[in-house]
Parts: structure tokens; C-alpha cells; sequence
């Protein structure tokens, strides 16, 4: 009896010590995985903090260079702060609504990305409004030189008939001529807000006949003539290339809408989609094939004139 009890207690101790040693292994393997799950969550936080000073200074330069020459003027400080609420509240948001993460992760990056790419749009289309009005522009300039006023009346006159964005930058370049600023210097400035192919002439041909001399009147007037005959390729070539840009579009959102559809029939078939990481692996797949095949048929489209 002695002896099988201390085998038992012997037994016992062993089976404590290998506990406890268990435990020990344990308590190690839990404090590295901690450090190791605290160093990679500082990273993150470092990366976070990088990537939010990045879209501070990106915004502040947007809203002191971009929407400025725009003649649109906003606190930088006030759009950061709309902008880290919608990368924070719209995540949070689709995922109570959809309870996707793939979704969230997604409107997560738009919120990020959009921003930039809403004042890129706007800025492009300030641009294209300006090529379309520089050729009335330019033949009010010529027509008022014509009937005898100088070059500086003659802009005056045209910033009163036309309307923004030609004349607010004409209208910028004169009041810096009253402000005495030399007449080429403000030709440059005027350049390096607006740096477009059109604008370039334009500015090209005032300094060229500034300089050397000639009928600026007829030099402004054969340069309308022409970005007019350029305006009407561009339209020509935009109504044959319309069909392809619409054929993108709808073949870029049949999948979408076919995927819509094979939801509403068969929403038990189409769940795992939805909730699997292997279905949510297949809508990653799925939007970045859909995006390179809408960029991709874009850039066929577009011909640049």
C-alpha cells in the first residue's frame, strides 16, 4: 500500500511539474504573441498616421493650388475632417448594413480616394470649359482690336461679355497688369494655372507678337479659326467613339447587374458569396477585373486630338 501510494504522489508530482512547465510554455508563448500583436499594431498605427498626414498635405495643396486656380476656396483643416469622418462612419456603416468585410474594405478606399478624384474631375472639367470658350474669346479680343481699342481694352471688354472661367483668368491677368506686374510675367502665370495645349497657343502667340512684333488681331483670329476646326475633330471624333464608351459601360455592369439578379432568384445558392471568405476572395477578384476592363476599354476609346 506505501508503495503504490508513492507511486501515486510520484505520479501526482510529475503530472504538476509537467502542468506547470505547460503553463510556464504557455505564459512565454502568450507574451511573445502580445508583443508581437502590439508591435504589429503600432506599425499599423504608424502606417495609419503616415497615410493620414499624407492626405492632410495632399488636401491643404489641393484646396491652395488646384481649387484655388479654380476660383474655389475652402479650409483645408475643414475638408480633412469631413474626410477622416467618412473614412471612419461610411466602413461602418455598410458593414451594419451588408455585414461584409470585403465591402467595408472597400468603402473604406473610396472614401479615401474619392476626394482627390472629385477635384481631379472638376479640374478637367474647368479645363474643357475653358478650351470651348477660347475661341469666342479670342475673336471678341480681335474684334474690339479691329475697331481701333489697344490689347489691354480689348481683354477688359471680353472679361464683361463672357462668362467664368475665361474671364476670371483673363480678369486675374488684368487686374495683375494694373497691379504692375509685367505683361509677360502675367502671360506666365496665366500658363501655369491653365496647362493646356489651347491656352499654350494663345499665350504663345501673344508673347511671340509682343516681342517681335506683327497684327496680333489677325494672329488671334487665324488661332480661333483654328482651335474652332479643332473643337469640331474632337466633337467628330468623340460622336464615333460614343458607341465604344457605352459598350464599356454596359459590359462592365452586366456582371454586376447579372450577379444582382441571380441574388434575387437564388439568394441561397448566391450567400456563400456573400458571407465565405472564398466568396468574398471572388468579388475581390470580381471588382478588380471589372475596373481594369472598364479602365482598359477607356483608354482604347479615347483618342487625344
Amino acid at each position: 500500500m506505501s508503495i503504490s501510494r508513492y507511486s501515486r504522489q510520484g505520479e501526482r508530482c510529475d503530472i504538476e511539474k509537467a502542468f506547470r512547465k505547460y503553463m510556464s510554455n504557455i505564459a512565454a508563448i502568450s507574451v511573445v504573441v502580445l508583443l508581437l500583436v502590439g508591435v504589429v499594431v503600432w506599425l499599423i498605427m504608424q502606417w495609419i498616421d503616415k497615410k493620414l498626414d499624407q492626405q492632410k498635405e495632399s488636401l491643404a495643396q489641393q484646396a491652395s493650388t488646384t481649387l484655388a486656380d479654380m476660383f474655389i476656396f475652402l479650409d483645408p483643416q475643414k475638408m480633412f475632417r469631413y474626410n477622416v469622418a467618412a473614412m471612419v462612419l461610411l466602413p461602418v456603416i455598410v458593414w451594419f448594413l451588408t455585414a461584409n468585410p470585403l465591402f467595408s474594405i472597400v468603402s473604406l478606399i473610396a472614401a479615401y480616394v474619392l476626394p482627390k478624384y472629385y477635384v481631379n474631375m472638376l479640374h478637367k472639367r474647368r479645363f474643357k470649359t475653358l478650351e470651348k470658350q477660347l475661341p469666342d474669346a479670342l475673336l471678341m479680343i480681335t474684334g474690339a482690336m479691329s475697331a481701333g481699342a489697344s490689347l489691354n481694352v480689348a481683354i477688359e471688354s471680353m472679361i464683361k461679355e463672357q462668362r467664368p472661367p475665361v474671364a476670371q483668368e483673363f480678369d486675374l491677368m488684368a487686374r495683375e497688369l494694373r497691379l504692375g506686374v509685367d505683361f509677360d510675367t502675367a502671360l506666365k502665370n496665366m500658363e501655369k494655372r491653365n496647362p493646356i495645349a489651347d491656352f499654350a497657343l494663345v499665350i504663345a502667340a501673344m508673347r511671340i507678337s509682343r516681342e517681335v512684333g506683327g497684327n496680333l488681331a489677325e494672329i488671334l483670329n487665324s488661332l480661333a479659326s483654328t482651335l474652332r476646326e479643332k473643337q469640331t475633330m474632337e466633337g467628330k471624333i468623340a460622336s464615333l467613339t460614343a458607341q465604344g464608351k457605352i459598350q464599356g459601360i454596359v459590359m462592365t455592369g452586366l456582371p454586376l447587374l447579372v450577379m444582382f439578379g441571380l441574388t434575387q432568384l437564388e439568394p441561397v445558392a448566391m450567400a456563400p458569396l456573400f458571407s465565405t471568405w472564398p466568396g468574398w476572395l471572388t468579388l475581390a477578384v470580381i471588382g478588380t477585373m471589372e475596373v481594369m476592363g472598364y479602365f482598359f476599354i477607356q483608354k482604347i476609346t479615347r483618342i487625344d486630338v
